[in-house]
């Protein structure tokens, strides 16, 4: 059996794509797998990708007229007949669509080529390549039952399996955890991450927030800051005397999640899917250019209690500090918020989602 993956070139369509295909062939020895990206990406960065790749030429196409998008749009054709080779080539017998401009071409050509086409929705609402991609495809995998409600039109096609996951994100003991970051146990310590690409305005937000807490031996951080800021951040940490641990990007993401009393991140599909599946308290600051995407991420979180959700133009304000602040000095309200998890696992997504493609 071949199946064959495409994704855009984010972290949180590339992760969900890694999660499902170490579970495929994790469980079955017998299928080849074909993961096909954008040139552009960030797949140098992650160790875990020991699948053969294909690369198409795909870039954003914007909705105006100037140059870079004439490029862009060659581009799109460009991928368009390398997706055609690629699929004449590997033969897949089911294409897995991940969202994104990557996988339009694919799935389509998949679909008029006879093969077997599913496509996985990431985020509660659903994004524009996979609203177009539902009317070609034999099934739609999503993350949230409540992203349905936005495709009434398809509900015979429609399976709910969660947002994968990758294989090595497991839990572990907290003391060991902190070791790991040779963090002290006795303080209460935080998770800050903009997503797979970091963000300056969380890194600076909370730095402003975390200031103006009087008492900052009680606390110790570990920061995903990305390229850009982690020096800048680095030095404020140390005026401020904070304990702090900082990275451009963390490959063993599990340590950090069982480390951590509370989570400050953007509202990403696949952050949310890590940390529901830690029981993470969070709160989530969604990223305003894709607001109404993470905005209803966040939303599943914030409904059951487990997540509070902070506009990205309010980390300017004291809101941040003050409920950092709250949440620090009140461990039965990070309880109650841990708790609302369930007693459950956090996700069967990975298995879910292969069983629904290998059902095809």
């Amino acid at each position: 059996m071949r199946i064959l993956a495409v994704t855009g070139s984010s972290g949180g369509h590339i992760f969900p794509a890694l999660g499902f295909l170490d579970t495929l062939t994790t469980r079955r020895k017998d299928i080849e797998v074909l993961l096909v990206l954008p040139r552009k990406g960030i797949i140098s960065q992650i160790k875990g990708a020991r699948y053969n790749i294909n690369y198409i030429s795909i870039a954003s196409i914007k909705p105006r007229l100037d140059f870079k998008n004439f490029i862009a749009l060659l581009n799109f054709l460009k991928g368009s007949c390398e997706s055609i080779i690629i699929l004449l080539k590997f033969r897949p017998c089911a294409v897995v669509g991940f969202g994104s401009l990557a996988s339009i071409p694919m799935v389509i050509f998949a679909w008029l080529l006879g093969m077997k086409t599913l496509i996985h929705e990431q985020n509660v609402i659903p994004g524009r390549a996979n609203r177009l991609l539902v009317k070609f495809v034999d099934k739609i995998a999503l993350s949230f039952a409540e992203t349905q409600a936005y495709l009434k039109d398809y509900k015979r096609k429609i399976a709910v399996t969660g947002n994968p996951i990758r294989a090595g994100l497991i839990r572990v003991d907290k003391n060991k955890a902190l070791d790991f970051f040779n963090l002290n146990s006795g303080k209460f310590t935080i998770l800050v991450t903009g997503g797979s690409q970091a963000s300056h305005r969380i890194n600076f937000g909370f730095l402003r927030a975390m200031s103006a807490i009087p008492d900052k031996s009680i606390f110790q951080v570990i920061h995903l800051a990305g390229n850009s800021d982690i020096d800048l951040l680095d030095n404020a940490y140390r005026d401020l005397n904070i304990d702090a641990r900082l990275f451009n990007f963390l490959e063993p993401m599990h340590y950090a999640y069982s480390a951590s009393d509370l989570v400050v991140s953007r509202g990403g599909a696949t952050t949310i899917a890590e940390i529901m599946f830690f029981k993470m308290p969070a709160i989530i600051v969604p990223y305003p250019y894709a607001y109404k995407h993470q905005a209803a991420n966040a939303g599943v979180l914030k409904n059951t209690g487990a997540g509070i959700t902070i506009r990205d133009d309010e980390l300017d304000a004291d809101i941040l500090g003050k409920n950092i602040n709250e949440l620090i000095s009140n461990p039965q309200r990070i309880r109650a918020m841990r708790s609302c998890y369930g007693n459950g696992p956090g996700t069967g997504a990975n298995d879910l989602l292969a069983e629904a493609v290998v059902s095809l």
